[in-house]
């Protein structure tokens, strides 16, 4: 693998933005006029994905790091995931909002690429500030960019090489998306997804990931991880009735199973015969609410919240199986699939949740809750995570939900990309090669939007705690040399397809188009507004100097956004 000589490498090098006004044409020179509160709201929102960026910026990659999270609850969170870091964060600035809001949706519809879309747009609108800068106009720049979009979209599927076939193990496709910072056991985890995901596959072809759930039980390792036949929650029988091993009716409570008052104390003072009598009026009523479960046919009780023992001893009686959950995420799954409703008074279901048999099962010193239809084919899976920490099994559960959405995204394409950064050196040169014939707007686009795509295999060498300058010097020598099969790995450059370190397409385009069309949108803004009436007697008493441009009707019934 020859690298070119340093004389090679800087004849290669990308301009940068900085050096784009010398290419402006004579109409669109820099205009004195045109700086200062014009641009203020694209440095406002640069600042703002700036700084979200440099939260997200250190976990890029597989060779990211983690970050101890303490979220508005107090609970505190070791993880290394740009999407649960997103989620945690109070944002105020409305443009930080919407980088975030483009990279959920992203990590919604793919599973995959959340921090690749926030380093991107963070990239974009720099190039885009320095682009605005030279005096060129926001409706130019928007018209460039979206041609740059479209020359990227276009040129992207030119660079897959391989593909996923109908009848092939999926786990070298899967192996990479799973392989996210340094976690464990990667390859049997990734063989579990490949497995289960390929049983789940329909024989017309079709995959529906919401088939497959993850229960992760605190004890082992997680080589003992496994698959089980359909849905598996955390949680414990309450009562003595422990299975129900045929024709099972199935309640969701998302409330106390027992009184509805939840300032009641456990053990009651009644200091007058009224309040006696009030206390056994609501005991009756509740016992009336489980004797009509029964009379409904419910034979078990999913509850998330507070159980209480005297009315446990009473479903017991009424030949009801009480389940307490560990976890609403697990409650808001067992509703969906089973298509019954989570209930917040004990009240028969209009739609009762039905399976052929509930009962616990045992792994180590952790019990599981097992739901299983009895067919030929069954309707769901889960994967059971063990392992000593339930910051470990966070890890694994969301590098399971990454395999199980990129084979989602590879049911419907195919196709894959070279990764480790490879793929946007690749589009890179394809930029440079364009832009730098083409002349105006379109040609300082090109340039930009390459300048954006080169930092993001720059921030993954210095991650990797490697010298990124070198490194990039290597890899622009050796992409311009025609081979776009190398990235950056742990020790330096590496080929990808030897090292199998692959990028979804179908996730890779749509991150791509999100973050260029959230920047475009984002530099057609002009001023931020904060819906907020101000008070007339401060306006009168506090008089402040008005800026150029503003409205002091507008100012009296929205404040400016600082």
């Amino acid at each position: 693998m020859a690298v070119s000589p340093p004389s090679q490498a800087k004849q290669n090098k990308v301009p940068s933005a900085l050096e784009l006004p010398q290419r402006l044409a004579p109409s669109l020179e820099q205009k004195p006029e045109s700086l200062g509160e014009e641009h203020s709201c694209i440095l406002r929102a640069t600042a703002a994905a700036q700084t979200l960026a440099s939260i997200i910026r250190p976990c890029y990659g597989p060779y990211g790091r983690q970050k101890f999270l303490v979220t508005a609850k107090g609970q505190t969170v070791c993880t290394g995931h740009a999407a649960v870091i997103l989620r945690a964060l109070k944002l105020e600035h409305p443009a930080a909002q919407f980088v975030r809001e483009v990279a959920q949706t992203q990590a919604e519809n793919t599973g995959d690429g959340t921090a690749f879309v926030v380093l991107l747009t963070e990239a974009l609108l720099d190039q885009a500030q320095h682009l605005l800068w030279a005096g060129l106009a926001r409706t130019q720049l928007r018209e460039a960019l979206a041609t740059a979009t479209a020359e990227v979209l276009t040129a992207l599927p030119s660079l897959a090489i391989r593909a996923l076939g109908p009848l092939e193990d999926p786990s070298w496709a899967l192996y990479s998306v799973m392989n996210t910072h340094a976690l464990s056991h990667t390859e049997y985890l990734t063989k579990l997804v490949a497995h289960v995901c390929w049983v789940n596959r329909e024989p017309n072809g079709s995959f529906k990931p919401e088939r497959i759930g993850v229960c992760m039980l605190q004890g082992g390792t997680l080589n003992d991880s496994q698959i089980l036949t359909g849905l598996a929650i955390s949680g414990k029988p309450c009562g003595q009735k422990t299975e129900v091993l045929a024709n099972a009716r199935v309640a969701l409570f998302i409330c106390p199973f027992g009184p509805t008052n939840t300032f009641a104390l456990a053990t009651p003072c009644l200091s007058s015969s009224e309040e006696l009598l009030r206390f056994r009026k609501q005991n009756e009523q509740v016992e009336n609410q489980v004797t009509e479960l029964a009379a409904m046919d419910i034979n078990v009780a999913v509850v998330w919240g507070e159980v209480n023992e005297n009315l446990v001893l009473q479903a017991d009686s009424c030949g009801i199986m009480v389940i307490q959950a560990k976890s609403r995420k697990e409650m808001v799954y067992l509703s969906e699939m089973m298509g019954t409703p989570l209930l917040t008074r004990l009240l028969p279901p209009p739609e009762q949740g039905k399976c052929q048999k509930v009962y616990r099962q045992k792994f180590g010193d952790s019990v599981a809750m097992m739901f299983e239809w009895e067919n030929e084919r069954s309707p769901f899976f889960t994967v059971l995570l063990r392992g000593p920490t339930i910051q470990g099994l966070r890890g694994a559960e969301q590098a399971v939900y990454h395999g199980i959405d990129a084979f989602s995204q590879l049911c419907q394409d195919p196709r894959v990309l070279p990764g480790a950064g490879a793929t946007e050196m690749a589009l890179a040169k394809i930029l440079v090669d364009k832009g730098s014939r083409l002349a105006g707007p379109d040609g300082l686009a090109f340039l930009a939007f390459a300048q954006a795509l080169r930092s993001l295999p720059k921030t993954l060498a210095e991650n990797a705690g490697l010298a990124a300058q070198r490194v990039m010097a290597e890899m622009s020598g050796i992409h311009q040399a025609g081979n776009f099969l190398v990235g950056v790995g742990a020790d330096g450059i590496i080929n990808v397809a030897h090292e199998g370190v692959w990028d979804i397409l179908r996730a890779k385009a749509q991150g791509l188009r999100a973050a260029a069309e959230l920047v475009q949108q984002l530099v057609a803004v002009d001023e931020i507004i904060v819906a907020k009436k101000t008070p007339v007697y401060q306006q009168i008493t506090k008089p402040t100097s008005k800026a150029k441009g503003s409205s002091p009707l507008k100012e009296k019934f929205f404040g400016k956004y600082i």
